[in-house]
This record gives structure tokens, C-alpha cells and sequence, in this order.
């Protein structure tokens, strides 16, 4: 009586059958049809977030030195010293601290671009060339990301996307 338990309890243990095989695979691939696309798609959005972050912060940077002085924007020419070094009203820069050099700096340093023609640039200018980041218009005070062209700094939707 015994074997006839064991046997019994044996031939109920079976592997996988293919139905079930077949269905785990299945789900599988579903599972994966959904989750590779989006994954990739986190990078290009890490991407893009850090982008309007650093644009927030470079216009945020430089609405705050219009603030301090007197409503006048950062030079196209000197923008850079302005926003990361001390400045007097009239915006002349020194690296360090003192009268009459009392207001910023405004950024400890320009971020690196992500994207753009000049990917990994730091520079600001008023045109595309070697190693400008960033496109910068004083009679706006914006900055846009270096995509090759000139941006429409009368547009507000590039300053922040």
C-alpha cells in the first residue's frame, strides 16, 4: 500500500507543461514591449529636465542681477564675470569682496550645456562659435540653449523647455 502512495504522489509532481511554458514567455514579452521603451525614453528626459533646469537657473541668475542693478541686464560682452563674480552698480567685476564691489556673484559657475551644438560648452555669446553653451540677449535678458541658430528671444517657450 505504501508504493502504491508513493507512485501516486510521484507521477503528481510533473514538470511544466508546454501551455504554461508558452504563457510565461508571453508575459514576458509583453512586460518587456512596455518597460524597454520607456526606459529608454528616461534618459531623454533626465535630458530635458536638466536643460530647464540649468535655464532656470541661469535666468534666475540673471533677473536677480537686474534686480541689483537698477534694471539693467549682464553685458553680452562681460555676462559671464557679472554673473559669477562681486560687481559694483555699473558692473564693472572683481573676484573679490569689497567696496564698492557688494552685489553677487550670481552663479558659482556657468552650467555645462546639455544638448545643442555646443553640448558640454559653458560660454555664453551672443552667437554660435567654440565653446558658447549658451545664447544670451541682453535687451531681453534671456538665454537659450546653443542649438546652432539663433533662438527668438522674444519667445518664452525655448527659455524654459
Amino acid at each position: 500500500m505504501d508504493t502504491v502512495f508513493k507512485t501516486q504522489k510521484l507521477g503528481s509532481r510533473r514538470g511544466f507543461s508546454l501551455i504554461e511554458l508558452v504563457i510565461v514567455v508571453v508575459i514576458i514579452g509583453v512586460i518587456s514591449a512596455i518597460a524597454i521603451p520607456r526606459l529608454s525614453r528616461g534618459a531623454e528626459g533626465a535630458d530635458e529636465s536638466k536643460l530647464k533646469q540649468d535655464l532656470a537657473v541661469l535666468n534666475k541668475a540673471i533677473e536677480l542681477y537686474a534686480a541689483e542693478h537698477n534694471g539693467a541686464y549682464p553685458s553680452e560682452t562681460n555676462g559671464p564675470a557679472q554673473l559669477t563674480q562681486y560687481s559694483d552698480v555699473q558692473g564693472n567685476t572683481s573676484t573679490t569682496k569689497g567696496t564698492p564691489y557688494i552685489f553677487g556673484p550670481y552663479l558659482r559657475d556657468a552650467p555645462k550645456a546639455t544638448g545643442g551644438a555646443r553640448s558640454g560648452a559653458q560660454g555664453m555669446g551672443t552667437a554660435d562659435a567654440p565653446g558658447i553653451g549658451w545664447l544670451y540677449s541682453r535687451a531681453h535678458g534671456r538665454i537659450h540653449l546653443n542649438r546652432g541658430f539663433a533662438p527668438d528671444f522674444t519667445r518664452d517657450d525655448e527659455a524654459h523647455a
